[in-house]
């Protein structure tokens, strides 16, 4: 893989954990560990100081006390003050409220450290090309409690996925729809949890199924 290694901030209050991800990341050419942090304040500082390519986040960051803040507020400090850098979620908790707070927050991956490193691979590369990144237990968490007379897309949501066929990406869709790029963030999150997709790639070829599309 060509080009400059992607830069990589991981936040978790666990130093054993921060080892362990920052030995098993840096074993990839193409990734490499620039900072860690130990608490979301931290995160948030040396992201806003350091602008990281993406940034590993707990979801629940322990010891912080009553001023402590979690991943989610963390991602959602960084949205504003450093929103050039993708974040990616890794945790432990699979929970449909917590996947969506993260996403809605503005998390361009979700996944778990019980996951292959694979999948966490993936979503770290997926998120620096502003792909959304979900581990396949969180996609069926999120699909799982859609009832079935809300799995249709509405007629926005249908011009999202037509333009993610097109190749454009989050930036060009917002100013083809007029749209703010965290609002297509946000509609990305629900086409996704509608379609059962957990990629670009995958929410297109599931809308041409449905004959939301015609790529012919």
């Amino acid at each position: 893989m060509s080009g400059a290694p992607l830069r990589l901030l991981v936040a978790d209050d666990h130093a054993v954990v921060r080892a362990g991800l920052r030995a098993l990341l840096e074993g990839e050419p193409d990734l490499r560990v620039t900072a860690e942090a130990a608490s979301g304040e931290e995160a948030v500082r040396l992201a806003e100081r350091l602008a990281p390519d993406v940034v590993l986040m707990d979801l629940r960051f322990g010891g912080g006390g009553r001023s402590g803040i979690d991943g989610v507020e963390a991602v959602r400090r960084l949205a504003a003050g450093a929103p050039a850098t993708a974040v990616v979620m890794l945790t432990s908790y699979s929970g449909r409220a917590d996947v969506v707070r993260a996403l809605e927050a503005g998390a361009r991956g979700y996944v778990l450290k019980a996951g292959p490193p694979e999948e966490l691979f993936r979503a770290v590369r997926g998120a620096a090309a502003g792909a959304l990144g979900l581990a396949p237990e969180v996609v069926g968490e999120l699909v799982s409690h859609v009832p079935s007379g809300e799995r249709e897309l509405s007629g926005r949501e249908v011009e999202v996925v037509r333009l993610l066929a097109d190749g454009l990406s989050n930036r060009s869709i917002a100013e083809a729809l007029f749209l703010s790029e965290a609002t297509v963030k946000t509609h990305l999150v629900r086409v996704y949890r509608k379609l059962g997709a957990d990629n670009r790639a995958a929410a297109v070829s599931e809308a041409v199924r449905r004959g939301l599309l015609d790529l012919a």
